[in-house]
């Protein structure tokens, strides 16, 4: 197992949603005596062009950055999971329905529609939430469709068709528990790429606004003083290349494990 990505990501999670219990500095706090200060004592990780303690904003901007991810992820996964199972049980005319609406969204880049969509709305967490999920859940669609159509071909399936069970149970019951490695290796893929996108969009200026902040706001303004004040933004980016990269190695070991079970069946 990951044992060394797992470790990581509770480590993160703690340090987002508990860690300002312990260090008590306001993230939101502007302190002219103290601005661009190295890492010290006072503040560990230093200050921001502001005079803002960047240890502190890394807690709160964290709270932001995960709770997109993995809302988003689970969202995207789980509109995913249902196209797909729906459209490779019933096959036929409703297959073909809803992978017109797959393709369709597939045919626009996944960030330039997400640009599309942030640009006629004044994004918020939920806002981002919304649109990262409603462009995030093709990929996990198609996965489940190709494996929904060797389920469907058992001959468990078909007598159960032929006894006239119930189309819901059929889906939740039996297909559901088959699928659900495949929901899992979609879902952590998701987290660390809805995590990516908010962090490009806030980058941008287009995500999180303040007072609100998230690792992509901190890591954007941090840009401007790269070549006198490096922490400020080498710590947001440490913070997403550290979650990203241990999902990535979660998914591969979900993965793998898929990929056994499938070889021993």
């Amino acid at each position: 197992m990951p044992k060394f990505s797992i470790f990581i990501l509770l480590f993160v999670f703690i340090f987002s949603f508990l860690g300002s219990f312990i260090y008590s500095i306001d993230a939101t706090t502007l302190d002219s005596s103290s601005i661009l200060l190295p890492p010290s004592v006072d503040h560990f990780l230093g200050t921001d062009r502001l005079g803002r303690d960047i240890l502190a904003r890394l807690m709160e901007g964290g709270k932001v950055s995960l709770t997109i991810g993995a809302v988003s992820a689970f969202i995207a996964s789980i509109i995913g999971l249902m196209f797909g199972a729906t459209a490779g049980y019933f096959r036929g005319n409703v297959d073909k329905g809803l992978m017109v609406i797959i393709d369709l969204f597939l045919t626009f880049p996944t960030f330039f529609l997400l640009l599309t969509l942030i640009s006629y709305v004044n994004a918020s967490v939920w806002i981002l939430i919304v649109i990262i999920s409603i462009t995030g859940w093709m990929t996990t669609a198609r996965l489940v469709r190709s494996e929904s159509f060797k389920v469907t071909s058992q001959p468990f399936i078909k007598i159960l068709n032929i006894a006239n069970v119930s189309k819901t149970k059929i889906l939740f019951k039996y297909y559901a528990p088959i699928l659900a490695p495949i929901y899992f290796v979609s879902f952590t893929f998701g987290v660390g790429g809805a995590i990516l996108a908010e962090s490009a969009l806030s980058f941008l200026g287009l995500g999180i606004v303040a007072p609100q902040m998230s690792w992509g706001t901190i890591l954007s303004e941090g840009k401007s003083v790269v070549e006198i004040a490096s922490w400020a933004s080498f710590s947001p980016g440490l913070m997403i290349f550290l979650v990203t990269f241990s999902l990535i190695n979660i998914s591969n070991y979900l993965q793998q494990l898929t990929n056994q079970k499938q070889i021993q069946n």
